[in-house]
């Protein structure tokens, strides 16, 4: 029985590590290479952030939307518009 459920999570990790390669791969080719640097920046520091936009980018790559890969410019639009808009806090003293 130990077995059978460490062989299910081997096959788990198979399967999660052939999905993140092949998601980087996609990536890769809907990228260029300044934005896949800024896109790894971000995961670094956001790494919630970065899977939001790496999957609003494969789903407009599967969807045909992206006629050229995306350039930097492209990518902090991406960012720009998923990202949160960061609330002021105003401290008064009296």
């Amino acid at each position: 029985m130990i077995k059978l459920s460490q062989g299910n999570s081997e096959d788990d990790r198979t399967k999660e590590t052939e999905a993140k390669i092949m998601r980087e791969r996609v990536l890769r080719v809907l990228l260029a290479p300044e934005a896949r640097q800024r896109l790894t920046n971000v995961k670094m520091v956001k790494p919630d952030l970065a899977k939001a936009v790496e999957d609003y980018i494969i789903a407009m790559g599967s969807q045909g939307k992206l006629n050229k890969a995306l350039t930097d410019d492209d990518l902090k639009q991406i960012l720009s518009s998923i990202q949160q808009p960061k609330r002021d806090f105003k401290i008064n003293y009296k």
